[in-house]
């Protein structure tokens, strides 16, 4: 408890959030951590914490209540389930925090939500689970492959079995296992402007950890430090938090001086800063997403770094646009998507997967890549990329748009670093995986319009 607030009741209402509201998990983080500013760094290490490993490992988490539960976690009323939750988590992952500790404080708060008739539920229920977990044994590997590997890495068996199915069991839990592996923060250096070894030491004089990124030269990876918004490089406009996934996006573009470059649902904005600082201080990125709420963000970034060539406007992609037609040199097709390959940082969207929703994303992609085709001049490229590993969107989409458009796949062997040649890049197109690439999971087709 700190200045009157209790760090479990805040944990408790943000899992609420993403679980009843359907809120993004790092929104409802961010919102709350925001809101308390003054907390100390370790309770708001320790919130984030408990509510990423909360939602990461829900399926697992909620295996080890229906092994010990009278009640099953489906049939309990949403308060109590998330503080069941959050509370095995803590028992099972967090050496920190001392079982008993996590059973009382989870009672207290069952009996301030109101329940008061449930505590004994809420306390026979943990101390079974904190004396017995360690004897659980998972689903059988040989009998059930898919039911073992979903609950062992906490991913619906909807995906799993997509997963098999698509990559084959050995890449499969290679990217199950890299969702649940903790990462850094990733940022691309802005070279053109600022010297590398000056960004460097600037981070570093502020005692943050600073490492290379894979895959290319001016990107790093950055830990311990308490909040982003207080690095000097970052508040310089010196850094941008990207991806290096991302980052091969305009490293494929390969964007010249003086190009004229759509970005149809550019926010926050990165990939437009990149393309723009690819160019110098030359030509211009029309940087267009939906809605304000969004093209301020995008805005903040160009204020930020003081990026001159970049312009921000609210425009639907889905919408065509008479006054763009066939007038850029580069478009950027960086369509809405299912996610999967960031699952790693949004942990709810493997929750929220339906037959339906993948349709209806499909259909939306493919209207936006309809529009993109009519603004690239003739010889010049449409770069179309998403960040999930779901084939009907990637390799699909990418066969569908080579038919339906006068457009030729190119090779992106020339842009990218020789460890990520293979038998794809030659052809057009690079699918990245977790766990089996340095990345987030993410897809780039390069196309020249005949």
């Amino acid at each position: 408890m700190t200045n009157g607030i209790n760090t479990r009741e805040l944990i408790l209402q943000i899992l609420l959030e993403i679980e009843e509201e359907g809120k993004h998990s790092h929104i409802a983080i961010r919102n709350a951590l925001s809101k308390y500013q003054f907390l100390p760094r370790q309770e708001r290490a320790f919130i984030t914490r408990v509510c990423e490993g909360t939602l990461e490992y829900r399926i697992l988490i909620d295996y080890i209540i229906d092994s010990y539960s009278k009640v099953s976690v489906d049939k309990m009323k949403p308060v109590i389930r998330e503080i069941l939750r959050s509370a095995v988590y803590q028992i099972r992952f967090m050496d920190s925090v001392p079982d008993s500790a996590v059973c009382n404080e989870a009672v207290k708060l069952a009996q301030r939500k109101g329940f008061y008739s449930l505590k004994p539920f809420v306390n026979g229920v943990l101390r079974t689970i904190a004396r017995e977990w360690k004897n659980l044994k998972l689903p059988s590997r040989e009998e059930n492959p898919v039911r073992y590997l979903s609950v062992r890495y906490s991913m619906p068996e909807t995906l799993v079995n997509r997963w098999l199915e698509d990559y084959g069991e050995e890449k499969t839990e290679k990217i199950l296992t890299d969702f649940l592996t903790e990462k850094p923060i990733t940022v691309r250096c802005r070279t053109h402007k600022y010297p590398q070894k000056e960004i460097y030491e600037s981070l570093v004089d502020q005692g943050v950890e600073v490492k290379p990124a894979p895959y290319l030269p001016y990107a790093y990876e950055i830990s311990n430090y308490n909040h982003i918004l207080a690095l000097d490089a970052f508040i310089q406009g010196k850094i941008q938090v990207q991806d290096v996934s991302s980052m091969l996006v305009a490293e494929i573009a390969d964007p010249q001086k003086g190009d004229y470059v759509i970005d149809m649902c550019a926010a926050p904005g990165g990939k437009s800063l990149h393309i723009a600082d690819k160019m110098g201080d030359y030509g211009t990125v029309d940087a267009r997403d939906i809605s304000q709420y969004k093209v301020n963000m995008i805005e903040e970034n160009i204020h930020r770094t003081d990026c001159i060539n970049v312009q921000a406007h609210v425009m639907d992609a889905t919408v065509f646009d008479v006054d763009s037609e066939l007038k850029a040199d580069v478009v950027l097709a960086d369509v809405p998507c299912s996610g999967y390959g960031v699952i790693g940082k949004k942990p709810e969207i493997k929750y929220r997967v339906t037959a339906q929703k993948q349709e209806e994303i499909v259909i939306l992609q493919r209207t936006i890549l309809d529009n993109a085709a009519e603004y690239v001049k003739p010889g010049g490229v449409l770069v179309f990329s998403t960040c999930t590993i779901a084939k009907e969107e990637n390799e699909e989409n990418m066969l569908w748009f080579m038919n339906n458009h006068p457009f030729k796949l190119e090779s992106i062997d020339p842009y990218l670093p020789e460890e990520l040649h293979s038998e794809t890049t030659a052809l057009g197109y690079l699918q990245l995986l977790p766990g089996v690439h340095k990345t987030d999971g993410f897809f780039i087709a390069k196309f020249r319009r005949k």
